[in-house]
């Protein structure tokens, strides 16, 4: 094993301890990881990525439901039109893309390439998104949940179109959708997001296998090393204040966002 690939199986237990942490950013890492460190394509990558967050954030949920921690309706609702929107963009939309997507005598912008950069794009906003984000006290969310069933559905396709491209679980957009959209208290979004992101990729990743072959041995180690670290992240969630963690992720994943957007765009 090198030195980069010993890397990129310690980062995915980062990953994982993000997820558990936060319910969301994790998954932002996970193509980075796979592309710069583990040698895969982005197309294989985004794909690779579906199954690791998916069965990451469904062992992660698991804690959430024993608590009581998920709301199984605000899951549904969110879940059917990002449903949709993922399967459909892994199974018809990826395929359909175009490599080169658009060439010149002097430029060409590849099918990787692209993914790549609508990629480090999402990493900006999930970036500013968490950078900005407030805590949002328990004691002011009285009463009962509430569903605005249009912006829920519009969020919802979102996330999937965004899932279904770049392989992203969009725990960025979930979680403060379940807020302020739906009035969740925190712990409770975060449960509910990450089963969301589980239905969600695993979607993706079922209507994208008949595109290519799975490496299902290194698939499997990856993806356990991601379930142990969302297992430890997890536990140090009763500990660790989120809000804080996010905050600082968040100028990790800015970081990491635009080091990728002048990778792609300028090298």
């Amino acid at each position: 094993m090198t030195y980069l690939q010993l890397m990129g199986f310690l980062a995915s237990i980062l990953i994982g301890v993000s997820l558990g942490l936060t319910g969301g950013g994790g998954s932002i890492l996970t193509l980075p990881v796979l592309v710069y460190l583990l040698g895969f394509n982005p197309v294989t990558s985004a794909m690779y990525s579906l199954f690791v967050v998916g069965t990451t954030s469904l062992v992660g949920s698991v804690n959430y439901m024993r608590h009581q921690q998920v709301s199984y309706k605000a899951a549904l609702l969110f879940s059917i039109p990002s449903f949709l929107a993922v399967y459909l963009t892994q199974k018809y939309l990826i395929p359909t893309i175009p490599d080169p997507i658009f060439s010149t005598a002097s430029f060409t912008l590849s099918k990787s390439v692209a993914i790549m950069i609508i990629f480090a794009l999402v990493m900006l906003a999930a970036s500013i998104s968490m950078i900005r984000d407030k805590k949002t006290s328990d004691q002011t969310l009285t009463g009962p949940a509430t569903f605005n069933w249009p912006l829920i559905t519009l969020n919802g396709m979102l996330v999937g179109l965004l899932t279904g491209i770049v392989g992203a679980g969009g725990g960025f957009l979930i979680i403060p959708a379940l807020v302020l959209l739906v009035r969740l208290p925190m712990k409770m979004a975060v449960g509910t997001s990450l089963l969301i992101i589980a239905t969600n990729t695993l979607t993706g990743f079922w209507g994208g296998t008949t595109n290519m072959t799975i490496d299902w041995p290194f698939l499997l180690r990856f993806t356990a090393m991601a379930v142990l670290g969302i297992l430890l992240g997890t536990y140090l969630a009763q500990f660790i204040p989120s809000q804080k963690l996010k905050k600082a992720f968040g100028w990790f994943v800015l970081i990491m966002g635009i080091y990728i957007l002048g990778r792609e765009v300028f090298l």
